[in-house]
């Protein structure tokens, strides 16, 4: 009997397996019917037979099925006799045991809850993303550490531990992670990248595109109510023809594909009137100038900066008292900053984080199209509530080098050294 893979041919989970069945050179043949519909199929008896609880992917092979898609990619890389995806000594082999897990229980795990909590597949509630941000950042940079000194994760060439490591990335570096938060894990940056553009893995996850922009929050729908029962009506009163319910289309599951949405309408602020700055402009000569910026870059902002086509805002974190812990404030400034990538088309932000001892006072400046801060935004960013928001007078010359001073990360800012500047760009 052949070994028949029960799996989605675009699932990160499914890519484990068929990855690791190429480099182990063993047959694999996936075996989904075309009818094979989640939520009916698998949960046939025949179906459960082979995994309990329903999930794909399940692995036939000649002894029984097998479930839990590290268990399948196991499986199939021990199926070749002293396999180096599995090292060639037993501390490698721990090694190996040991990065599984750590991707399985600190990467995969925040990227998922991340995912699930952005998609409606679990009700989206700010601080539960914001944990599992903190969460997977606190993974990356563990293992971005790690990196700096190593191409694999163990040993000199591919094992399984890249292999379910990449594919738990994926998920992140394709709908949640974009460069903007990658960039402070180089490492990890590099390794993936490293690792996708393998050809065993090129083959079957084909090109890779990170994601530009997070995936949007879709609210998770609430169960509907009873409705009451109706009245008893007059005998006399005519019957109204009922009207014919239609089939209720049952909702995709994770791993499958769904259906292309539909066009988005247009953002407000696409409508306003052309500006004379381009704010992508403005971004690359920030980028690209290393020395004399008060003089370069500086006085190109406020030679290229359109009063009516923009606006600048100066913002105050109202709760700095709570700001004791230094690390604990660089991530909840680098959090609303990954919450404000909705707005990178429309926005340009500095925030600096004040202070040699606590606590620490968080303040930003923000460039924004239009002439008041837009409303998608206030939306959906809830950190917006959080800051105290202030529009800037730039015919008041105390204001205007304010501004000056906070894009140039000018030290020490009103009489206190910086601990941090983050640019949002």
């Amino acid at each position: 009997m052949a070994l028949i893979f029960h799996a989605g041919k675009t699932n990160k989970n499914s890519y484990k397996t068929l990855i690791a069945a190429e480099y182990s050179g063993v047959k694999v043949e996936l075996g989904l019917a075309p009818n094979f519909e989640m939520g009916v199929s698998n949960k046939t008896p025949e179906f459960l037979k082979m995994n309990p609880i329903g999930k794909i992917p399940v692995l036939e092979t000649p002894d029984g099925a097998i479930f839990e898609s590290n268990a399948i990619a196991r499986y199939v890389t021990r199926l070749k006799a002293d396999n180096p995806l599995y090292g060639s000594s037993l501390i490698g082999y721990a090694h190996i045991e040991q990065w599984i897990d750590f991707a399985t229980l600190e990467i995969d795990a925040h990227v998922l809850s991340w995912y699930r909590l952005r998609t409606g597949r679990d009700v989206y509630l700010p601080p539960a993303e914001e944990q599992a941000i903190t969460s997977l950042k606190r993974a990356l940079d563990a293992l971005n550490a790690h990196l700096a000194s190593n191409t694999f994760l163990v040993g000199h060439s591919v094992t399984l531990a890249d292999i379910i490591t990449t594919c738990n990335l994926y998920l992140g570096f394709a709908y949640l992670m974009t460069k903007s938060f990658t960039s402070e894990f180089p490492h990890v940056e590099r390794y993936f990248w490293t690792m996708v553009n393998q050809p065993n893995f090129k083959k079957i996850m084909g090109e890779v595109k990170q994601a530009e922009s997070v995936v949007p929050i879709t609210k998770k729908p609430s169960q509907p109510k009873e409705s009451a029962k109706p009245k008893p009506k007059p005998k006399d009163e005519p019957k109204k023809e009922a009207k014919k319910e239609e089939p209720v289309k049952p909702k995709p599951d994770a791993g499958e594909e769904e259906e292309a949405p539909k066009p988005k309408p247009k953002n407000p602020l696409d409508l306003l009137p052309p500006s004379k700055m381009i704010l992508d402009d403005w971004k690359r000569l920030y980028s690209n100038t290393k020395t004399n910026f008060r003089e370069v870059a500086i006085k190109g902002f406020w030679d290229m900066y359109d009063p009516e086509g923009y606006s600048l805002w100066f913002c105050d974190y109202k709760y700095n008292d709570e700001n004791t812990v230094s690390f604990v404030t660089l991530n909840k400034v680098g959090g609303f900053l990954q919450r404000m990538d909705l707005a990178r088309k429309y926005a340009f932000g500095k925030m600096l984080v004040i202070g040699s001892e606590p606590p620490f006072k968080v303040k930003g400046l923000w460039l924004f199209r239009g002439q008041e801060i837009p409303q998608f935004v206030l939306d959906e960013c809830y950190d917006m509530e959080l800051y105290e928001w202030k529009k800037v007078d730039i015919t008041d010359e105390e204001q205007k080098e304010r501004v000056s001073q906070m894009i140039e990360d000018y030290e020490p800012f009103e009489g206190q050294p910086l601990l941090d500047a983050k640019c949002f760009k």
